[in-house]
């Protein structure tokens, strides 16, 4: 069950998507709130692959000499995290996108 979220916490919650697409880059506020939304969803990741390794060092111990068979599944999904679970922050994407002329 999931737990309710406070006020507080939804009153911080990004209400933009995590990317650079149609922001005003003069609004300031627009600006920060896209950074903060990149930033966010790439904590995110990584703290998922967090949890994919504490499930997998368990499975590891768990299991002993079979966690080669017993724990494939949890394996490749930490590897598939690890690609893309890293904190790179937001200048790049910030940069390279040039907003469009009216």
């Amino acid at each position: 069950m999931p737990t309710p979220e406070s006020e507080a916490f939804l009153a911080r919650k990004p209400k933009v998507p995590p990317t650079f697409d149609g922001v005003d880059y003069d609004d300031n506020r627009a600006l920060r709130a896209a950074q903060d939304a990149i930033i966010r969803e790439q904590w995110v990741k990584v703290m998922m692959a967090r949890l994919v390794r504490e499930e997998l060092g368990k499975c590891y111990y768990r299991e002993g000499v079979n966690h080669l068979e017993k724990c494939g599944m949890l394996r490749e999904r930490y590897f598939e995290l690890l690609k893309e679970g890293k904190v790179r922050g937001y200048l790049f994407e910030q940069q390279n996108i040039t907003p469009s002329k009216h």
